[in-house]
């Protein structure tokens, strides 16, 4: 009804039918997209300052955003009946990657996570951000929900062996958002109060027999996530830094390029996990309060898509992909902040990094494909 009243108007307000039905037709969700827009545009803004005024850093950014673009609008355009098919042999092929990183895989910065392909290096524990969710998605699909003990056993199965695989590398950051990823999945068929409380105290027993095959420097992150002021210039100085550069913004910002502990590079790792402090400083807390209500606006529209799916395949797997965006940002806010320990999550769609950022966009393609398909999905 509104298309019509706008097409009866003025000459703008055809072009905006216009564009609507373009969307339409490539399957693309025009909301969703516009909020997605408006945060990686906001995010480029950010990194200019962020990375030193570095124009390369921004046109590499630039570069990662199009190809998530590229994955977006070509998943958007598959049936979600082959996705579902796909599901098992996506999640083999990501352990297969991972067990092939564990033994050639190239070390940076003292983990062993990536693929040398030659022209770029691949990170298959991206991968599975995507493949868990679609595996357990894909098991439950058929089966009676809530889930039986049966099924909850060979889920934590499906769940467990690529976050212990991707925890190995070590990569704690993206163990914790796949297991997160796939505990949605389960959450959300339906699991029982006290499975979940069960379930949160084996948990709590599992972090502390996994103490003792932490790294040091993971164990150093817990502790001074506790105290920050017992290592100053040491683990604590990121903490630190973050939240001086945060408290210093205060409510209107410092101004774009002008804030001192990023310009000046007091904070480190600034234009990837940290560049929430440079928001706030620079911005201040208007600027991330509007971030936070874009984030907000995306994670709402995106469980409305997932909401309005027609099997159980896609509703799971639709809303695990919007609330695993939202587990991103609180998770960057909260250890920014000193709320959470750092545990090297990017902000999304604003942090510098490509393998994250085409997962973020090719996760939305999906979802847009579960909506716009959403009459034509067959048992």
């Amino acid at each position: 009804m509104m298309y019509e009243e706008i097409t009866s108007g003025s000459r703008t307000r055809r072009t905006l039918t216009g564009t609507a039905h373009m969307l339409a037709a490539l399957q693309l969700d025009g909301p969703l997209l516009i909020g997605l827009a408006l945060i990686a545009g906001f995010g480029l803004v950010v990194l200019y300052s962020a990375s030193g005024m570095s124009l390369p850093t921004v046109m590499r950014a630039s570069a990662h955003l199009g190809m998530g673009a590229v994955a977006m609008l070509v998943l958007a355009q598959v049936n979600p009946n082959f996705l579902r098919r796909s599901s098992p042999w996506l999640f083999l092929l990501g352990v297969a990657l991972l067990i092939v990183v564990d033994g050639i895989g190239y070390i940076g910065k003292g983990a062993q996570r990536w693929l040398d392909l030659g022209l770029v290096r691949f990170q298959p524990s991206e991968l599975m951000k995507l493949a868990v969710p679609m595996m357990c998605a894909w098991f439950l699909h058929d089966r009676p929900l809530p889930p039986t003990l049966g099924t909850l056993i060979a889920l934590a199965i499906l769940v467990f062996v690529p976050v212990g695989l991707v925890a190995l590398q070590p990569d704690l950051g993206t163990a914790a958002l796949i297991a997160i990823a796939g505990s949605l999945v389960i959450v959300m068929a339906g699991l029982r109060i006290r499975i979940i409380a069960t379930l949160a105290g084996l948990g709590a027993a599992a972090g502390w027999f996994g103490w003792s095959f932490m790294h040091d420097y993971q164990r150093k992150r817990v502790l001074t996530f506790m105290d920050p002021s017992t290592d100053r210039l040491g683990a604590g100085y990121h903490i630190i830094q973050s939240q001086i550069a945060i408290g210093s913004g205060g409510v209107f910002g410092k101004g774009w390029m002008h804030g001192s502990q990023a310009q000046l590079q007091f904070l480190p790792e600034r234009s990837t996990d940290f560049i929430f402090a440079v928001i706030g400083e620079e911005f201040g807390f208007l600027g991330l309060a509007l971030l936070l209500l874009l984030y907000a606006f995306v994670v709402a529209r995106a469980l409305f898509l997932a909401m309005q799916t027609q099997d159980t395949f896609a509703r799971l797997l639709g809303g695990s992909i919007a609330l695993t965006f939202f587990v991103y940002v609180f998770i960057n806010a909260g250890m920014v902040s000193g709320l959470l320990p750092v545990v090297g999550v990017p902000l999304p769609l604003v942090s510098y990094g490509g393998s994250a950022m085409v997962t973020l966009l090719a996760g939305f393609g999906i979802l847009m494909s579960l909506y716009s398909h959403r009459k034509l999905i067959g048992s």
